[in-house]
């Protein structure tokens, strides 16, 4: 059975949309990812392996097969993890068929211990995914005000492979993130955040600051 999951990828700032296709068979155990991943998503392998272990479930000896489509795009980071083990306990019968996996991203790296760990570009992978019509993100905890700056998507963040499994399945409720919760008042006017949040940059600041003093 061929499982897919979609997640994302960024070139530069503009968002690409990859859809991690997962095949198990029977044959010489090994783990295979192809479609142009670097040096850090071919590790998955292992962090994934591991932390579906550490989750107590466990994995046949069998050939894992992991595509990650379109695979002429280069494939960079950490942030396929989540997508991966879910593609994984989906093609093994873990995460159900008819789950909440339809219109929706998976985006986060995991531990050996089955934490899902924070990554970058949340936010900007929010927003290409939303002008791809994507309605939900799954993304880690920590990352989950950052995803909330987007409207109009719906923000679930898990702490760990388990939840994520519980959620999938409807074992427990995960409320999304309001979006109101971070960044801008109605009005536009005010803000929770400053440029002490904004690490370097002291140019593009600078540069700001002198802007908005002549303009008042």
């Amino acid at each position: 059975m061929v499982s897919i999951i979609k997640s994302i990828a960024l070139q530069g700032l503009d968002g690409v949309l990859v859809k991690i296709e997962v095949d198990i068979s029977s044959g010489l155990p090994a783990w295979e990812i192809i479609g142009l991943p670097d040096v850090s998503v071919k590790e998955a392998k292992e962090r994934v392996r591991t932390a579906i272990k550490n989750c107590g479930i466990e994995l046949l000896s069998r050939k894992y097969v992991i595509n990650l489509s379109p695979a002429n795009i280069k494939k960079i980071g950490s942030v396929f993890d989540l997508a991966i083990a879910a593609g994984v306990l989906t093609s093994i019968g873990i995460i159900y068929e008819g789950s909440r996996l339809k219109d929706t991203i998976l985006i986060g790296e995991l531990s050996l211990e089955g934490r899902v760990e924070p990554v970058n570009g949340v936010l900007p992978m929010c927003i290409e995914a939303l002008r791809f019509g994507i309605r939900r993100v799954i993304v880690p905890k920590k990352n989950e005000k950052e995803a909330a700056c987007v409207s109009g998507i719906e923000v679930i963040g898990v702490s760990d492979l388990k939840e994520l499994v519980n959620y999938l399945n409807g074992k427990m409720q995960v409320e999304p993130i309001p979006t109101s919760s971070y960044g801008a008042r109605k009005n536009g006017t005010l803000y929770s955040i400053d440029y002490s949040e904004v690490k370097g940059q002291a140019g593009t600041k600078r540069a700001l600051e002198i802007a908005v003093a002549r303009k008042s």
